[in-house]
């Protein structure tokens, strides 16, 4: 289209589906079937362009009520009719059109043109003044509630009590002089809630609908649903002005829904809904019950078969899944709108995997119709949507899938009742790193504080645990060992409860589970299921395609060895810290108390078996895989009692002379070592600096338990990580120990160990320092939970319980960085630290071990700026997997 004059306005003969920035997704395509031939009405679409005018003047550009009245004249003159005439009356429907589908989110308006005259025109004119009467009294509800904002309750309310009156439930039931009442009813609610009469000017009821669909673009709903979608607030939204045509005239007529497939299991076949005498708004809105296409062919087979037709040349033509919505006219067939069908994820594989058997699209373009979200969803277990449940609250979905077990409100309950062989689902206020032992063990993980990126929420998905949190309907007491339900039930500690961590919900008793076949599948089950086939060949195509590998965040051998199942080519991350919880805190505490040189020693030697043993068992379960080891990176007060509660225990202590000298060297060095911000503290390589010998322990529990996996017959590539480096010399003091160690290990075992030693990129002055750390440093792992939160200046313990939700609902970001990349500020810092690494050290292996690993849109960034790997938890790595080779499609491309 010609841009240069500034037009808004275009016939839709004019466009094409290849439009839909400037025509909305609704627009390009009403063109694009008009193009073909199908039978649509006529109309005209205002662009977008003129949304986004309008929504920043507040009011409508110039000249675009001047185009809009040469179109309307166009119309009318197609259609031999004038738009309100009192004689012959040409009515006109008036419905958003975004570029990307939004269902019922924003505005339509049906039936403008009517009005105390004209009506009389179109009863004349259709010989039927209770169609007339009916189409009056929708175009009144529609823009009462649509354009002048009144509740539609006021309207529904006074159809039902008229229903109710007339001892009916059916709109049908209606006469005429029901319906006339109704209509004066309904101008009376206008007039008490609007302040003002019904408008009976046909232009003026238009361009107010216009402006009604431009400012629906900012409703809440809308703004809502763009947010979750991740659909960019800039567009603006379409308007199309399209000549009605009437479902709602008689039996012969009707409207109706259609798929080309099953969008929920992608099964090909008629599927769809129709209803005899009605409006299209009628079959969305459920007020009577529908009939399949199938009846409809026996109620009107000529335009049933006139449609499976279309259907088919839309499939056709579009090669895709497509949602068609059709209006039959007294016998005649008119289609009001098609777009690509949304589909369930099951569905999505199957129909891509389908359609590529068919010839419409290749192998490429399938796995371009999927996504890792989708894939994401098919593998964690769902509850039976038929089962009977009782809904107690509803909270973030931190974690996907479906949980049931007994309520336990602490760690140690939690590993002593799955011990006996109990399912339990773990409730708390909010997670700490103390109870990870019992988040392993149970079913899933429920807090009533903290988001999607609180720990609880973090760590579950990196086990693979259902979550839910901030459920702040419950009131936790944990020494109680129960939640309140605000205004409702309590339940105790082994009460059963379930947790879907799809949709946030909490329901009372045990929900029934289904399993997932495509986990199964990934397990190594062999399976004949539909899904587990189209998933096992996109999976493949994409394995071939991806450049970028995939890597896991594995602590222990049973996550690796799930992760290796799953597809995981190493480990990107192996936190150690997690090894020293538990049973082995006191030796932490032992380290850290000691007071000499030999104290210290003789903590490490206790400590050095137990890592060796930790490392042997991962290097066995990624036999020949390379694994990133992070050396310890906690703060220490995660190791130590909390301050006051242990001066408390003390002063306690000292009035009954049970003092003893461990606790008063315990309080000695929480003093000496408390934090205002232990996150910032001492920590990373920091701790490897001021305890030398905690990091040496490491380095050689780690090289000692390669050399005995290599003696076995087996291979082991550890890569040895140092945390929170800022400076070269930092990196340097560690790594010459480091070094050292290697060279005693390898001369006392007589083995070469092929090992690296790099660092973590989360701090901004190392990303803007990269090519001197690369110096030192022969890889690089992106930590950027970390690199984020020092970006941002953020605490994310914190801050999402604080103002994520108003920075959110305000724009400050689309979506949490903390949950998907800040491309254009952490993003930048990655892209710097890439250039200047590989600039400094060309064979630099780069990788990026932080939650943004397996997130989908993430992948695509570290693929384009050429990491090498990716790390994400064991059930993320399919996701990663598949959007890699998505990634690498679109770059050939």
């Amino acid at each position: 289209m010609d841009r240069a004059m500034g037009t808004y306005v275009f016939d839709f003969a004019e466009g094409d589906r290849d439009q839909k920035d400037l025509l909305g997704g609704k627009g390009a395509n009403l063109a694009e079937m008009t193009n073909l031939g199908l039978p649509v009405p006529p109309g005209f679409t205002i662009s977008t362009e003129a949304c986004r005018a309008y929504l920043k003047e507040g009011d409508n550009p110039a000249g675009l009520a001047e185009e809009v009245s040469a179109h309307l004249a166009s119309l009318e003159e197609k259609m031999g009719r004038r738009l309100g005439d009192p004689a012959d009356p040409l009515l006109v429907s008036v419905r958003s059109g975004a570029k990307f589908s939004m269902p019922g989110m924003m505005e339509t308006v049906l039936n403008i043109g009517l009005n105390d005259e004209s009506i009389q025109g179109l009863a004349q004119q259709s010989d039927d003044e209770r169609f007339a009467l009916d189409s009056y009294r929708r175009l009144l509800s529609m823009f009462g509630g649509t354009v002048l904002g009144i509740h539609g309750e006021h309207f529904s309310e006074a159809l039902d009590d008229l229903k109710e009156q007339k001892g009916t439930v059916e709109d049908l039931d209606l006469d005429v002089e029901d319906l006339r009442g109704l209509v004066e009813t309904f101008k009376g609610i206008i007039r008490e809630h609007a302040g003002r009469e019904f408008p009976q000017d046909p232009r003026e009821q238009m361009d107010l609908a216009v402006k009604a669909v431009f400012d629906s673009w900012n409703t809440d709903r809308a703004v809502l649903y763009r947010r979750q979608e991740r659909i960019p607030e800039d567009l603006g939204t379409a308007v199309n002005i399209q000549a009605m045509v009437f479902g709602n005239r008689g039996m012969t007529s009707g409207s109706g829904v259609c798929f080309t497939r099953d969008p929920a299991s992608g099964n090909q076949g008629e599927y769809g809904d129709y209803l005899q005498n009605a409006q299209g708004e009628d079959v969305v809105a459920g007020i009577r019950n529908t009939v399949s296409l199938a009846d409809m062919e026996k109620i009107d087979k000529k335009s049933h078969d006139e449609l499976l037709a279309i259907m088919t040349k839309l499939e056709a033509h579009y090669h895709d899944m497509c949602d068609i919505e059709f209006t039959v006219e007294q016998g005649k067939l008119w289609m009001l709108q098609t777009r690509v069908g949304k589909r369930t994820p099951e569905a999505a594989f199957r129909i891509a995997v389908h359609m590529a058997d068919e010839g419409l699209i290749d192998m490429d373009e399938a796995l371009r119709r999927v996504t890792g979200e989708q894939l994401a969803n098919l593998m964690f277990p769902r509850f039976d949507t038929h089962a009977e449940r009782t809904l107690l609250a509803k909270g973030m979905n931190a974690s996907p899938g479906a949980a049931v077990g007994k309520a336990v409100f602490d760690w140690a309950t939690a590993v002593e009742w799955a011990e006996n062989g109990e399912d339990v689902i773990l409730v708390r206020k909010e997670t700490t790193p103390e109870d990870l032992h019992g988040m392993m063990v149970a079913r899933g993980v429920l807090t009533s504080r903290g988001g999607k990126t609180s720990h609880a929420a973090v760590v579950a998905r990196g086990m693979g645990r259902t979550c839910v949190c901030g459920a702040e309907a419950l009131d936790v007491d944990t020494r109680e060992g129960e939640f309140t339900v605000r205004g409702g039930k309590t339940i105790r500690e082994g009460d059963v409860i379930s947790i879907d961590g799809s949709t946030g919900e909490v329901f009372d008793g045990a929900v029934p589970v289904v399993d997932s076949f495509v986990v199964r599948y990934f397990e190594g089950e062999t399976l004949d299921e539909p899904i587990v086939e189209a998933v096992s060949r996109l999976m493949a195509h994409a394995d071939a395609a991806r450049r970028l590998k995939v890597r896991t965040n594995a602590d222990t051998a049973e996550d690796a060895g799930r992760a290796r199942k799953f597809g995981a080519q190493g480990i990107g991350l192996c936190r150690t810290e997690h090894m020293f919880l538990g049973d082995r805190r006191g030796l932490v505490e032992n380290l850290i108390v000691a007071e000499s040189e030999e104290e210290q020693e003789k903590a490490l030697d206790e400590l050095l078996p137990l890592q060796r043993a930790d490392f042997g068992e991962i290097f066995e379960a990624m036999d020949g895989l390379p694994v990133t080891i992070r050396m310890i990176d906690p703060p220490l007060h995660e190791f130590l009692p909390d301050i006051t509660e242990l001066s408390v225990a003390m002063a306690v202590a000292d009035v009954r002379g049970h003092r003893k000298k461990r606790q008063r060297k315990l309080l000695a060095a929480v003093q000496r070592l408390h934090e205002s911000n232990p996150m910032l503290g001492l920590r990373g390589v920091r701790l490897g600096i001021v305890i030398p010998g905690l990091f040496v322990m490491q380095a050689r529990a780690i090289l000692e338990a390669a050399a005995a996996r290599i003696r076995a017959g087996g291979r082991a590539e550890p890569e040895i990580m140092i945390p929170l480096v800022a400076s070269v010399r930092e990196l340097d003091l560690v790594r010459d120990k480091i070094m050292k160690v290697a060279r005693e290990v390898q001369d006392a075992e007589g083995v070469e160990v092929p090992f690296l030693v790099g660092t973590m990129i989360e701090l901004p002055r190392a990303a803007l320092t990269a090519d001197q750390i690369a110096g030192s440093a022969q890889f690089f792992s992106f930590g950027t939970n970390d690199l984020t939160q020092m970006t941002w200046g953020f605490s994310r313990d914190d801050v999402e319980a604080s103002f994520f939700s108003n920075y959110l609902e305000q724009g400050v970001f689309p979506v949490s960085p903390f949950e998907s990349l800040d491309v254009e500020g952490v993003g930048a810092l990655v892209r710097k630290a890439v250039e200047l690494g590989r600039g400094a050290r060309p064979d630099l292996k780069l990788g990026v071990c932080g939650e943004h690993g397996g997130d989908p849109r993430s992948v695509h960034f570290f693929d384009e700026v050429g990491l090498d790997y990716v790390s994400c938890s064991p059930f993320r790595v399919p996701v990663a997997r598949l959007e890699a080779g998505r990634s690498a499609i679109d770059a050939r491309d």
